[in-house]
């Protein structure tokens, strides 16, 4: 729905209201020295605050992961959840008075595990006396202040997103999300926050959020005629000048944004995807910015805005409520204003803390719920699979992702003008640690390996256009001479690509030359027995992440869109294993692909 400009002065008025806190608790933060300054030699007023920031929650509470139905575990021992956000924040809280804080998050909230599909699809938030989401009982019980606007946020479609957002406590900002027909916000664009002090006036902060314009294509099927997503530095160079002339002492960007200056959808939209550099470097103005949708951990970063020279201090949490980043804010009085004297950041790791209970009680109905539901048996295998070897060996649980795919796409164009066509598909390792185990399969094995809300498409290419993006995929791998020691856990992910930017491709057999240079490496790619035909044309099943530009990949994105499907694949696979009520590989499985070194294969 449209945001009017009363709905949104009040909004923002609310917002800025929520947060005003009592001057008495201030003290510890503030302080008077003797210096030269300014009114001769009078004692100069000093004031301390703290920003506390999250980003890439998705969907975490508990230290829980729902795709293996135990207590949350990576190869560096972190932890994940706002329950163990929450003690770090009680923490902060308790050291620096909770009125010197503020604590904002920069997005992608409600998708991500099974807790949050659940509440979104099973029981969902937008049924007529529906529940409350969890995110929004445990942020508004955390005490948020504001929260920009994540891609993901958008994944269930802008019903269940207004409905979270009725549910929160605190604003969800985005002032590049704009209604289509009007070009007006459709969310908040920022959030004003005093924070009183005994010495002077109340400081003001303003909180501007920013969220990723790749939501353009992401959830075309979501948003398009709806809204529009502009750049974010076209969206902060507008608002921040506004922000300091309706009295902001400081200001601080939430940016869905990484800082890298890249994309990954190369140039089918005008706008960087991470640009949260881009706009502390052109935009005067900014202090702050808190760093999301990258998932990486950035303590501390400085930017030089161009204008100024100023420097403006850039952080970004781990996902999953893995860090908390801290803004530490020195504030001088001079002049009749505030002025930041210094701001640093830091992060702090959640693994360090226990969850505090008091979120754990909160929802843990809503947890038990959920893990009764993940441990649903759908059926059985007469064999166990795991994703463990499939980034480099084509193995039988990744082509039951592709014939599942192809499947579909199959029935979908029964009957139509693309029915004779050869149906291929595309399928990525999400997780090297999921499994199908030999005998009961539950819904939490097959979730476990689709964990995306990715949905269905088929997109029609040519056999020139597919050799192409083979090659594209291939640069996965490390150039391995022949001979060379191989090493699996070195193998992989050359220039930082990651497992789910890979694309294995059934339908068709060839090889992955590792020993040639990336763009060369795509030796005897065949169909039915001969060499595929650059003119012939073929149907590729693709998840719409793909389709839709998310990873770059050449031609899929411009590609003819044949069909697409509403129904995550992940439901699809659900499905299908239902309705199959045995998963034998001997029906679907055969090595399409290998890794080889001058005709020799690797394994």
């Amino acid at each position: 729905m449209p945001l009017n400009r009363r709905t949104f002065l009040e909004r923002t008025a609310a917002a800025g209201a929520g947060v005003a806190v009592a001057g008495a608790a201030a003290a510890p933060a503030a302080a008077e020295e003797q210096g030269k300054g300014h009114g001769h030699g009078r004692p100069r007023k000093r004031y301390s605050f703290t920003v506390m920031g999250t980003t890439d929650l998705h969907g975490n509470i508990f230290n829980w992961d729902y795709f293996t139905d135990r207590e949350f575990d990576d190869k560096a021992h972190n932890d994940v959840g706002l329950a163990k956000i929450s003690t770090l924040v009680n923490r902060v809280r308790e050291e620096r008075g909770r009125c010197n804080t503020l604590l904002i998050d920069a997005g992608d909230t409600i998708q991500g595990t099974q807790l949050s599909y659940y509440y979104a699809k099973v029981d969902p938030i937008t049924a007529r006396r529906g529940p409350v989401h969890p995110m929004a009982q445990a942020m508004n019980a955390i005490g948020y202040d504001a929260a920009a606007l994540g891609n993901h946020e958008f994944n269930y479609g802008i019903p269940v997103l207004r409905k979270f957002e009725e549910q929160c406590d605190f604003p969800l900002l985005g002032a590049n999300a704009l209604d289509a027909k009007t070009l007006r916000p459709a969310f908040p664009p920022y959030s004003m926050h005093r924070l009183r002090t005994p010495l002077g006036r109340d400081v003001r902060v303003a909180v501007l959020g920013l969220t990723n314009p790749g939501i353009a294509i992401w959830d075309k099927l979501n948003v398009s005629g709806r809204m529009v997503f502009p750049g974010l530095e076209e969206q902060a160079a507008k608002w921040v000048p506004r922000l300091r002339s309706m009295g902001a002492d400081v200001v601080i960007v939430s940016a869905h944004s990484g800082s890298s200056g890249t994309s990954s959808y190369g140039d089918q939209l005008p706008y960087v995807e991470n640009a949260a550099g881009l706009v502390a470097e052109q935009v005067p103005g900014i202090d702050a910015i808190l760093v999301g949708h990258a998932h990486t951990e950035i303590p501390e970063y400085f930017v030089t805005n161009k204008e100024t020279g100023e420097q403006v201090v850039l952080s970004e949490p781990l996902k999953w409520g893995q860090r908390l980043t801290l803004f530490d804010f020195d504030l001088v009085w001079e002049r009749g204003r505030w002025t930041v004297e210094r701001v640093g950041a830091e992060v702090l790791n959640s693994n360090t803390v226990a969850e505090d209970p008091r979120i754990t009680r909160l929802l843990g109905d809503e947890h038990a719920k959920v893990v009764a539901y993940v441990n649903q048996v759908i059926g059985t295998s007469t064999v166990s699979m795991s994703t463990a070897r499939a980034p480099w060996k084509d193995e039988p649980i990744i082509d039951l992702i592709n014939h599942v795919q192809a499947e579909t796409v199959r029935a979908a164009l029964a009957g139509g003008e693309h029915a004779a066509l050869p149906v291929l598909s595309q399928a990525s390792c999400f997780s090297r640690s999921a499994v199908i185990p030999a005998g009961e399969v539950t819904l939490k094995d097959a979730a476990g390996l689709y964990p995306f809300e990715n949905t269905l498409e088929a997109r029609l290419m040519t056999g020139a256009q597919l050799k192409e993006y083979l090659e594209f995929s291939a640069r996965y791998y490390v150039q391995t001479a022949a001979g060379a020691p191989v090493d699996t856990s070195e193998l992989t992910n050359a220039g930082g690509t990651p497992d789910y930017n890979y694309d294995a491709v059934s339908g068709l057999t060839y090889d992955i030359d590792i020993a040639k240079p990336a763009g060369s490496r795509i030796v005897n790619l065949s169909f039915d027995g001969a060499p595929v035909d650059p003119a012939g044309r073929f149907v590729l099943a693709v998840n719409n992440y793909r389709a839709s530009g998310g990873g770059n990949f050449p031609h899929v994105a411009t590609a003819q869109q044949l069909w697409a499907n509403s129904e995550e694949i992940r439901n699809t696979i659900i499905g299908w294993v239902q309705a199959k009520g045995s998963v034998d590989p001997a029906e679907f499985a055969s090595v399409g692909w290998k890794l080889t070194r001058d005709g020799v294969p690797v394994f």
